[in-house]
């Protein structure tokens, strides 16, 4: 599926995007139940009028809904918020949730007779969708979720408190053991983000990202929700603070190019090339040499030379070929070890092995209370992988010799010990660069 910009850049999502089989298979079990509306008239909790416009539309869909609700639009509006706010009973609640979600359903235009609500009170029409949106019934927030995204698609100008709330409520669901729940949530986020300014408002909300993230780190999300995750990110990185943070703080160059290097699916690898060229563009400083960390140039190359039915992937792949081709010899070889190095992802690339690369750069390890000596300590302590294993134990070994005084500190936060272990590791290549590091870290020569 091709993706499309609009002139500003801003993403072209469809309004009504949310689709899930899930929730329109409850809605289905839920639609032919009676409501006691007569009862709630005789109670005096809604009037005859009220009554009476209930009665021409209930249980009506499609056409015949339709020629009802479009005479008088603003007043169904105003009626079924209304309703929301005053009445309680649960089953009552979902079958109005399922009358706004049929009045909106492919007329995306209706959702003006809700908007028009807040000229008279601010707090409408999402204060009671939001009420819906915390309600302990599932149906109940499940369908708000869906309602409350279209109405902030369609407003000219997105409601970014309750934008806020929606996307506190995706933080959670994506963590649902329900696989239906998360693919609705990312539905949403999907749709939403299309909005220009709630993006920032994602960006900021505690744990947001973190559970995308999550989803694509998973072992096998599929290939579905790997595009509609990435789609997400994608649309992210039109913001230039989150281009310029996204990597830093999520590490996610590495992730995104090992999916499209084994997806199948040509949507996965657009998407994926989209979202690392908006990268590009928003914030080269911050990217390309991640992206060359991960040998992007060379898979950009292997990409040009397959049959594509999308032209798109092969114009953003050779833009991100000619990008990197152009800044490759402006990158310094350290930002490029740097990039590898907080990518968790060492290889035997040449710095490693370059007695000029760490007598020119011993002292960058050093910087910031020795944070990137930190990062190699954490992967000799964390990685199961043996080439990350003995390349990390070898840097150690090739900085200690440069500065014996940091022996002292990495003692103290446990390496010593680390490769005292990784001596009688299984792998012959950890073992050699174990004990070839031990050398330096007691004082002996190699």
């Amino acid at each position: 599926m091709a993706i499309q910009t609009s002139n500003d850049g801003v993403a072209e999502v469809p309004l009504a995007l949310v689709s899930n089989a899930f929730l329109d298979e409850l809605t289905a079990g839920l639609r032919a139940r009676p409501i006691p509306w007569e009862g709630y008239q005789r109670a005096t909790l809604i009037t005859q009028a009220e009554l009476n416009y209930i009665k021409a539309v209930e249980k009506k869909t499609g056409e015949d809904l339709s020629r009802v609700v479009d005479k008088e639009g603003n007043v169904y509006g105003e009626l079924l918020i209304s309703l929301l706010q005053k009445l309680v009973r649960v089953d009552t609640i979902q079958s109005i949730l399922i009358l706004i979600d049929d009045l909106l359903l492919d007329h995306e235009e209706r959702a003006a007779y809700f908007l028009q609500l807040g000229q008279a009170d601010a707090s409408l029409p999402y204060a009671p969708l939001l009420k819906c949106l915390r309600s302990e019934d599932s149906f109940i927030a499940l369908k708000a979720s869906k309602i409350l995204t279209t109405l902030l698609c369609a407003s000219p100008k997105p409601n970014t408190e309750a934008a806020g709330e929606l996307f506190r409520w995706t933080t959670v669901q994506l963590q649902s053991k329900n696989p239906a729940e998360v693919d609705l949530s990312v539905q949403v986020l999907e749709s939403a983000l299309r909005q220009q300014n709630v993006r920032i408002v994602y960006w900021n909300t505690p744990q947001a990202v973190d559970a995308l993230v999550r989803i694509l780190k998973m072992e096998n999300p599929g290939p579905q929700m790997q595009y509609q995750v990435i789609y997400c990110f994608w649309i992210l990185t039109f913001n230039e603070e989150v281009a310029q943070e996204l990597n830093r703080k999520y590490d996610v160059i590495p992730q995104l190019v090992d999916i499209a290097r084994s997806a199948i699916k040509e949507k996965v690898i657009r998407v994926v090339i989209a979202t690392l060229r908006n990268l590009v563009e928003k914030a080269p400083e911050a990217n390309l040499a991640a992206m060359a960390a991960v040998k992007l140039l060379q898979f950009s190359e292997n990409l040009l030379s397959r049959k594509w039915s999308d032209a798109e992937i092969l114009e953003d792949v050779n833009f991100l070929k000619s990008q990197l081709q152009e800044n490759f010899h402006t990158l310094t070889t350290f930002e490029v070890y740097k990039a590898e190095l907080l990518s968790s992802r060492l290889t035997w690339s040449p710095p490693h092995l370059s007695e000029q690369f760490w007598i020119k750069n011993w002292k960058e390890l050093k910087k910031e209370n020795y944070a990137l000596l930190r990062v190699l300590a954490r992967l000799l302590s964390t990685s199961n992988d043996v080439i990350v294993l003995s390349v990390a134990a070898s840097d150690i070994g090739q900085y200690v010799k440069r500065d014996p005084s940091s022996k002292k500190f990495l003692q103290e936060i446990g390496v010593k010990q680390k490769i005292m272990e990784l001596m009688s590791h299984p792998d012959q290549e950890v073992r050699y660069n174990s004990v070839n590091t031990s050398w330096s870290l007691i004082g002996g020569k190699v």
